[in-house]
């Protein structure tokens, strides 16, 4: 019972300091949104695979020309492996993109007729799809939000600021859910990674200078 009681106070005080971090957020960075440049669904799940342990703007640098070779889903159904992680190779663990990308192709077409679905378990059981870029590709495609998306800055931002001790990403996604509304959900992720990149990156800096450290 004791335990549950410090469990209740730690969501409290969490709750409030979710409140107050929102509140800064949007006055510091009220157009945070992603930066991934994308034409159609199907090109966000692309950028979104591509996105993994690579900087959106290098992935920005190679969809440029990527989304101008492929221009339909039919185009990666037919895509030679090999050529294909020439193309992507800029990207860094090309072979596995490669792999994930064009299984997904297949997968988008033949199990839902070329379009990408609106749900949380459908989109888990496309290759490369775990529940982070679902959550990014549900949100921006669909304006569905069935959760947080946890990228490296709000993994790290999340547990600098106190909102999670955990270091598993769906596990700080759940802490997040509990403690921020759902409506601020989808929006927070895209502010707190405009954060990390603007005020607070990860390489070594005085971080009683950054806004949120006095909350």
């Amino acid at each position: 019972m004791e335990k549950k009681k410090v469990l209740e106070r730690v969501l409290v005080s969490r709750r409030k300091k979710a409140t107050r971090i929102v509140r800064l957020l949007k006055k510091l960075l009220p157009g945070a949104r992603i930066v991934l440049k994308y034409n159609t669904h199907w090109e966000l799940l692309v950028a979104v695979v591509l996105s993994a342990q690579c900087t959106d703007k290098k992935v920005n640098e190679v969809t440029e020309t990527l989304f101008k070779k492929y221009r339909t889903l039919d185009d990666y159904v037919r895509a030679k492996p090999k050529i294909f992680e020439r193309d992507v190779r800029p990207t860094g663990f090309y072979r596995a993109k490669t792999k994930n990308i064009l299984a997904a192709a297949k997968v988008v077409k033949n199990k839902f007729h070329g379009t990408l679905p609106k749900t949380m378990d459908e989109m888990l059981a496309i290759p490369g799809i775990g529940r982070k870029s679902a959550n990014v590709i549900l949100g921006n495609a669909y304006g569905v939000v069935e959760g947080i998306a946890v990228d490296t800055h709000v993994r790290r931002l999340s547990r600098l600021l106190g909102l999670t001790n955990h270091v598993d990403p769906n596990k700080i996604e759940q802490d997040l859910m509990k403690i921020l509304p759902k409506k601020e959900w989808f929006d927070f992720t895209y502010r707190l990674i405009d954060y990390g990149r603007k005020y607070c990156p990860a390489r070594p800096h005085t971080h009683s200078l950054c806004p949120l450290s006095k909350i």
